[in-house]
């Protein structure tokens, strides 16, 4: 007898038209689904490589170099516009002067802007009212909010003098002195910044559960005790973000010292209020762009230095909510 022959496997069914159908758009909606995220996106980063990017990146490679636009060489000098920044006094003088504006604005902003989120987070009537009564400073021009002071703080004509002259103070020349001018241009920037951090941390306690306050109302606990022991503790994540950005913000000052000092690039006749951005506009106006690419550099790294406290700071408070 001979052997019967293996029998092949029967061919699978081709795929019907419906089938190819339904596959093209299993496809097209795998593709919609996945890539539309990535094409919403990049438009942002695109600007960001084209304006924030390249920018640094070129900046870097300008300080390394003597690039004046005085000479047609610009030879490589390497870490040499480095080294002349940590040893130039004028570069630590707008140091100090930018820390000690950005402390003088930050730390009484802050303490302004807890207490006004505060009150606006209690039963209020016209309530929409006064928030945006908080973000009138913040859309109005910085130059008309500096023009503005400038004749408060005026030494002849000055609405501050004027009220110190009735308890027999005398004049004070606020441009004069570093502490004067400090708190002149401090007083600037609290204006502008308190009430829009005030509704950050209003959006933040807003999230704090009613109960909460319910419960130490009855146990008789003061608003101030409340705002201490509940409040503070629960929006402390807020508070830290808050506290960071206005010192990266406050390491940027530029338009206020300007304006205060009548378009003045140098802060004051001995730079008492010069910061580090205007003395950055100070060397690229004397065209001098490797050292003043090194300058931007260096508050480039006091500001990656604050965002790194940030960091830390803000692992450990979620470690203690934990």
């Amino acid at each position: 007898m001979g052997t019967r022959a293996p029998e092949r496997p029967a061919a699978p069914p081709r795929p019907t038209g419906k089938r190819r159908r339904f596959n093209g758009r299993h496809w097209r909606y795998q593709v919609d689904v996945k890539g539309s995220p990535y094409a919403y996106v990049a438009p942002f980063f695109l600007l960001f490589c084209a304006f924030g990017l390249f920018p640094l990146l070129y900046t870097a490679w300008v300080s390394l170099h003597e690039w004046t636009l005085l000479q047609d060489e610009h030879p490589f000098v390497g870490l040499d516009n480095f080294t002349a920044v940590v040893q130039d006094s004028y570069f630590w003088n707008a140091t100090f002067n930018t820390l000690s504006i950005g402390f003088l604005s930050t730390a009484p902003q802050l303490l302004l802007a807890i207490w006004l989120a505060h009150l606006l987070n209690r039963p209020l009537r016209a309530q929409t009212v006064f928030r945006v009564t908080l973000l009138l400073p913040n859309v109005t021009s910085v130059v008309a909010v500096v023009v503005i002071f400038s004749q408060i703080f005026g030494r002849d004509f000055g609405l501050l003098n004027w009220v110190l002259s009735i308890f027999g103070a005398g004049e004070i020349d606020w441009r004069a002195g570093t502490g004067t001018s400090h708190i002149a241009i401090s007083t600037m920037i609290m204006w502008r910044w308190t009430g829009y951090n005030a509704l950050i941390l209003l959006a933040a306690m807003q999230a704090v559960p009613r109960e909460l306050y319910e419960a130490a109302t009855i146990d008789g606990a003061s608003n101030l005790t409340q705002l201490r022991k509940i409040t503070i503790p629960m929006v402390r994540p807020t508070i830290i973000f808050v506290v960071i950005t206005s010192t990266i913000g406050a390491m940027q000052i530029f338009a206020e010292p300007l304006l205060f000092g009548a378009y003045s690039v140098t802060g004051g006749q001995d730079r008492q209020y010069q910061t580090l951005a205007l003395f950055i506009y100070e060397n690229f106006a004397r065209l001098d762009f490797g050292y003043a690419s090194a300058i931007s550099w260096m508050m480039f790294l006091f500001i990656v230095v604050i965002a790194g406290i940030n960091f830390l700071l803000t692992s450990r408070t979620r470690g203690d909510l934990r």
